[in-house]
């Protein structure tokens, strides 16, 4: 039994697109026959789709519910599949549902169904399977997801004003350095007026922006994607970039917040589902979304393995060892390590919304001055001359 989707006339005659349950294209299109509906054609359902994170979202949360109800995996996913409105997410759960029948596992399922699943959903998914805790993780899961977006949301809504301000700041830079500023030259050009330095300096630079601003934008478009492949094609590559970048000012100390969230998060509903330590460890470290910290977990777990107390592994891991190493230690003591887990990340997680609401204040009012002070210096280069002009030609 395969999903297939397609396309074709109602009875009526409108327009008619679904999903259906067959072993072949000819079944597809009997059953199709006998509810009203002629196949106009018949496609696999089953192909990668891109999910933004509140869709995957709300997936994970349906799915939660119904598990919760009692229904087994695969139907479940049925009844997502069979929701009214035919969107990317009916459709990849319709390729997780062919998956699951198949005998994968739901990880491996949810990764073949969308490329928008990051690591860090998987390593979820891939505990909670283990744990036997699906239902709950999938709705901490979605929780984890809705706050994440709530936060781009605030963050995109603190940014319109600085994006507004910026393009207009830029539009009007634009204007003066290549209307204004060479018209201000010509009317000089018969005068015997020295020019500025501030307006030599800005017609230089206006002269080379024209020239090789649209090379160097295209060159910066080509180093990006360059990054991002290089990025993804190259471990090694990649750690390396890790490291640099919790090493950074500013940036690195909120990436280290945000890891530590995700850390202590998974490792205490993983601990609270019945995972065993050693491989607990591992799957928290996946979930981080950070590749220098899972190798480094995955090795630590074999130090735990062979008697190494935990809170000692993670001091050996640089981004988790500022704080969690405390927090650990002091559930070891008291016997009460998910507890501990649960009110470290929280606290991180404070921690990490105030860093980025500081980040936003301290962005706006630089990217303010910034264009402003731009500005202030394109006109100043215009004005400058015609007063000296002015003074110039002025009766004595």
């Amino acid at each position: 039994m395969r999903t297939l989707e397609y396309r074709g006339f109602g009875a009526d005659g409108h327009h008619a697109r679904g999903l259906v349950d067959a072993l072949s294209a000819k079944e597809a299109r009997d059953k199709l026959a006998r509810t009203g509906i002629f196949a106009e054609r018949l496609w696999p359902a089953r192909r990668p789709l891109r999910c933004s994170t509140e869709q995957r979202a709300t997936l994970y949360r349906e799915l939660s519910s119904l598990l919760a109800a009692g229904l087994p995996l695969a139907k479940a996913l049925d009844a997502i599949v069979s929701a009214p409105d035919l969107n990317a997410l009916a459709l990849v759960a319709a390729g997780m549902r062919d998956d699951i029948r198949e005998g994968k596992s739901l990880a491996d399922s949810m990764a073949g169904a969308s490329p928008s699943v990051t690591e860090f959903e998987l390593a979820i998914v891939e505990a909670a399977e283990r744990s036997g805790a699906l239902a709950p993780m999938l709705d901490e899961l979605a929780s984890f997801l809705e706050e994440q977006t709530v936060l781009k949301d605030k963050v995109q809504n603190a940014l319109i004003y600085p994006v507004f301000v910026v393009t207009l700041g830029i539009c009007a830079g634009i204007v003066m350095l290549g209307l204004l500023l060479p018209r201000t030259r010509a009317l000089m050009s018969g005068i015997n007026i020295s020019e500025p330095a501030l307006t030599r300096f800005m017609r230089g630079l206006g002269a080379f922006l024209g020239r090789w601003g649209a090379p160097f934008i295209l060159l910066l478009s080509a180093f990006a994607v360059w990054l991002a492949r290089r990025l993804r094609l190259d471990p090694e590559f990649r750690v390396r970039c890790e490291r640099h970048l919790f090493r950074a000012p500013w940036i690195g100390r909120g990436y280290t917040l945000l890891i530590n969230v995700r850390f202590a998060s998974t490792l205490s509903v993983l601990l609270r589902g019945g995972v065993g330590l050693v491989d607990a460890i591992p799957l928290a470290g996946r979930a981080t979304g950070s590749r220098w910290v899972a190798i480094l977990a995955r090795r630590e777990a074999e130090s735990v393995r062979h008697g190494s107390r935990l809170s000692d592994a993670i001091r050996r891991i640089p981004p988790l060892a500022e704080q969690l190493s405390g927090w650990i230690q002091t559930g070891e003591a008291g016997g009460e390590m998910t507890r501990l887990l649960d009110a470290a990340s929280a606290r991180h997680r404070q921690h990490w919304e105030r860093f980025v609401s500081r980040s936003l204040s301290v962005l706006e009012p630089i990217l303010i001055l910034l264009i402003g002070g731009f500005v202030l210096l394109v006109t100043l280069s215009v004005l400058l001359p015609l007063l000296s002009l002015s003074q110039a030609v002025a009766p004595r």
